[in-house]
Formats: C-alpha cells, sequence, structure tokens
C-alpha cells in the first residue's frame, strides 16, 4: 500500500490564529504563556496559553455561531483556514468524498457541566437551554466543521487526550486505503476554559494549560492534486505501565521505524512529549523541535501542533528533505504514539 501524504495543514494556537503565525512562531521559538482572561479559574496567576484575539462571532462572524462552544469554533477555523489559505484544498477537501478525523479529550468541558448544573438548578430538568444540547455531544466539533465547510463524506470524532492527533492521522489512513474517502481532513482540537482548568487542576496537571486546534490535509499519494510536503510512513501505538512511559515510547518509535524499513540513522528531528527524557538512539543526529513550552498542554491538539510544527520547521530546512521526522505523544492514562514523516 502506497502511503498518503500531506498536502496542507493549518493551525489555530496561542501563536495565532492561521498558518502563517504558527509557523513564524515555531522559527522564532516565541511562546506564547500569559495571565488568562478573568475567570473563576482555580489557578488565577498561573500562565496559560490562550488563542490571543479569539472571539468566535469576530473570526466566524454571528450567524449561527450564537450557541456555538468555543472548542467546535477552534476546528471550524482551522478548518477553514486550511480550505483559504490552501489554493488546492477547497476542491480536494470537500464534497461527496471529503472526510473528517477530529481528535478530542471529551469535547467541551465547559457545555457538559453547564448543562448538568441547568438540570440541577433550573425548575425542571427540561428547562435547560436547548440550543447548548448538541455541544455537549463529544463529536459536535466534527459535526460543525461539516456543516460549516460542506465534508460530506465519513465524519468521525476519537477521543485520546494527548494521543488523538495521532489516533485521528491512523484513522484517516484507514479510510483512505478502504477507499472511503478520497481526501481526509485529520487533527485535534481542544478548548481553553475555566471548566477543563479546573478538571487538570484536580488531575495534578503539571504544565500551564493551551488550546487550539490543527489539521492537516490527507490525500493519496497516486492522485495528490497539491504540492506534497510530507508522506506518512507509518502510525503506531502502544500502552505503558506507571513510570514506563520512557520505556513505551522508545519501543513504539523502534517498532514504527522497523514497520517503515527505516533506521535511527534516517532520523532529521524526534518531536516527543514533554517532560520525556531524551530518548537513546544511535547513530542519530536530531534538530530539536519546539513543543508545549510554546502552546502549553494542549490536551486533544498537543500532537496535531507537533505534526505542524515539524511540517513548519521543515519547510525552512533543506537538510530535512529526504529524511523522517518522529512524532511522539502520551498521555496520562497510559497510552503512547509514534507518526514517522517522510519529509519531501
Amino acid at each position: 500500500m502506497t502511503a498518503p501524504v500531506i498536502s496542507a495543514w493549518s493551525a489555530v494556537s496561542p501563536l495565532g490564529i492561521g498558518r502563517a503565525p504558527f509557523a513564524a512562531g515555531v522559527a522564532a521559538g516565541s511562546g506564547a504563556l500569559a495571565p488568562p482572561e478573568p475567570g473563576p479559574w482555580p489557578e488565577p496567576s498561573r500562565p496559560a496559553a490562550q488563542v490571543p484575539g479569539f472571539v468566535t462571532r469576530d473570526v466566524l462572524g454571528r450567524k449561527g455561531t450564537r450557541s456555538m462552544d468555543r472548542v467546535s469554533a477552534l476546528a471550524v477555523a482551522a478548518v477553514g483556514d486550511l480550505l483559504a489559505t490552501a489554493g488546492h484544498a477547497r476542491p480536494v477537501a470537500t464534497g461527496e468524498r471529503a472526510a473528517l478525523v477530529l481528535g478530542t479529550t471529551a469535547g467541551s468541558s465547559r457545555s457538559m457541566m453547564d448543562i448538568t448544573r441547568d438540570t440541577l438548578t433550573r425548575e425542571r430538568p427540561f428547562h435547560i437551554d436547548t440550543a447548548r444540547i448538541p455541544n455537549a455531544i463529544m463529536n459536535s466539533s466534527a459535526a460543525q466543521c461539516a456543516i460549516w465547510h460542506e465534508l460530506k463524506g465519513p465524519n468521525v470524532t476519537v477521543a485520546g487526550g494527548r494521543v488523538a492527533g495521532l489516533f485521528a492521522l491512523r484513522y484517516a489512513m484507514r479510510l483512505l486505503a478502504s477507499g472511503r474517502a478520497a481526501s481526509v481532513l485529520c487533527g485535534g482540537a481542544e478548548e481553553l476554559t475555566p471548566e477543563r482548568a479546573w478538571l487538570e487542576h484536580h488531575a495534578g496537571a503539571p504544565l500551564p494549560l493551551g488550546e487550539g486546534c490543527s489539521v492537516l490535509l490527507l490525500e493519496p499519494a497516486l492522485t495528490a492534486a497539491g504540492p506534497v510536503l510530507a508522506e506518512v510512513l507509518d502510525v503506531t501505538h502502544g500502552v505503558y505501565r506507571d513510570g514506563e512511559q520512557a520505556t513505551a515510547l522508545a519501543r513504539c518509535l523502534a517498532r514504527a521505524l522497523d514497520k517503515a524499513g527505516c533506521t535511527a540513522a534516517d532520523l532529521w528531528a524526534v518531536s516527543p512529549p514533554p517532560g520525556t527524557p531524551e530518548l537513546p538512539l544511535a547513530g542519530a543526529t536530531l534538530r530539536e523541535l519546539p513543543g508545549a513550552d510554546l502552546w502549553g498542554d494542549a490536551g486533544a491538539a498537543s500532537a496535531a501542533f507537533q505534526i505542524a510544527a515539524v511540517l513548519a520547521a521543515a519547510e525552512q530546512a533543506p537538510e530535512a528533505r529526504g529524511r523522517v521526522a518522529a512524532v511522539l505523544a502520551a498521555d496520562r492514562d497510559n497510552v503512547v504514539g509514534c507518526a514517522l514523516l517522510g519529509m519531501r
């Protein structure tokens, strides 16, 4: 089977709205941590990485956005930027054979908590704001993207926390391989709200929180309409026991390299999850890529941001051409993943 290719990408991130500010932030290595906007945060003085200036009605307009939650708005904006800025993308990535696979943690924490609160505080359980109900369903963001941008093929939501972007990439590869779709937009999205911050606070999350959405356009290599940025050589997942995350990541990378017919010497760069010790890779001279230090703990958008950072860095690095980049992800629920990208 021929490996699918990435022909376009975009991101709505703490570095800015769209592909250009994300690429500029990666090149400069400049982060976006700042005190969060006023609200009932568990730690109001703790820095966070919010998408700057992202107000749903200002970015997407007033029509159809009155009850849209933040994570859906981030996803709709990211898909819209990709379709608008990549010249070949709109005819390829929309229509009957265009699929969308979006990674998430649990949808919108704010929407779910708002509805739960209303059922306890309003007169009767059915006296809630019915417009909020769709937002509390995990696949709401993917559905909103499909409606807004006329994506009429398979529409999929996969939950996997910080590994969700790699789950989405693997699912997208399967859709293309089975002929269920002619193109796939895939990525991950996460919102930063006080509700999510409280959940992460009680889980003991060590990093400042971030948010955003990044999406890729995947096409079959033989029919790709746009410039090929990278081949997706392999996506491998695994699990680990407590205290063995680094070992599991090294094994996951080794399995991916073996399946792709590559060695550590072929690697140009590795993007690891935050807090991971340096992996022992004999014969490899690797480029250091930015990560959570720029966009915080972006939850389900984390791995998608890592892939976008690889693509952005490769565009400015001629030595990356013909070599391989590895994106490693890990979630506290004991799941790891590795994606290998052959840079073009």
